[in-house]
């Protein structure tokens, strides 16, 4: 779910506290800086810390506010800044383009159709990114590394890269084979400036998560549509899940509330204050 794009001012790294988090030896596939690549493999190992399992999360994407007690996962737009003291993920829309940044994209880098049109992901708008060869995977991810760099910057913990599913709304035009190679760059990257990276939905990939340099899940709907599972297995139960109605909610609850880190949220993601602000603790 794209975030409101609302520009804030940056801040300082989130202190870690006593957080139950555990850091990790990640190889690093990609050199430090934006777009470069070792093709030949490992690297130097980076340490990344994950989120804890099961733990309090709030999904704060359309933007922060003072987490409600026991909240210790929280997730906010790379515009915004983390939260001091908890475990902070950044999201960031990588495989399609906001409405408002369209006309900042190279003109070849929007995907395209055999007749020259856009193709677009109707429910918000979003021109999708063209994925299709190594060469334009690389210029992406050039541009979509600096904004991980950012996250980095801004002492995030981990980064959320959304619409990993992109694929499946591209009219055939881009692959699965794609979107993994596409998330396996910005994952080296990441893991190189010590961020997690989460796998944003796609449940249908999660066999793919060593490949793709994934290392735990933010899955919205799990328990509405049944998948919790799917990523709890792939994640050895490190799952951040957004719920959207009352009935996915208990659902969740029901099977995984003692496993997961699970938060019930409107669809808008609002903030305190506004008519439509949705928020029950998993």
């Amino acid at each position: 779910m794209p975030p409101t794009g609302v520009l804030r001012a940056s801040g300082s790294r989130a202190a870690l506290g006593a957080l139950a988090a555990v850091t990790i030896a990640v190889p690093a596939l990609a050199g430090c800086a934006s777009g470069d690549r070792d093709e030949g493999g490992a690297g130097k190992p980076a340490a990344v810390r994950l989120p804890p399992r099961g733990a309090g999360f709030d999904y704060q994407i359309g933007g922060g506010y003072p987490p409600p007690a026991g909240v210790r996962i929280v997730s906010r737009d790379r515009s915004d800044v983390p939260a001091p003291g908890l475990y902070n993920i950044c999201y960031v829309n990588a495989f399609q383009a906001q409405p408002a940044e369209r006309s900042s994209w190279p003109a070849d880098l929007l995907l395209r159709d055999a007749r020259g049109r856009t193709v677009i992901d109707e429910d918000w708008n979003e021109p999708l990114l063209d994925l299709r060869t190594p060469a334009k995977r690389e210029r992406v991810a050039r541009r979509v590394n600096g904004w991980i760099d950012d996250c980095a910057d801004k002492g995030f913990d981990a980064v959320e890269p959304d619409n990993y599913d992109s694929y499946t709304r591209s009219r055939r035009l881009l692959t699965a084979n794609d979107a993994t190679a596409f998330v396996a760059l910005l994952s080296a990257h990441a893991h190189a400036r010590h961020l997690a990276v989460a796998q944003k939905n796609t449940a249908e990939l999660a066999g793919r998560r060593e490949r793709a340099g994934l290392d735990f899940a933010v899955a919205e709907e799990c328990g509405q549509y049944d998948e919790c599972g799917v990523y709890a297995k792939a994640f050895d139960d490190r799952v951040v899940d957004i719920e959207y109605t009352d009935h996915g909610l208990e659902a969740a609850r029901a099977r995984w509330g003692d496993r997961l880190s699970i938060v019930r949220r409107d669809r808008d993601v609002s903030t305190p204050g506004d008519a439509a602000y949705v928020r029950k603790a998993g």
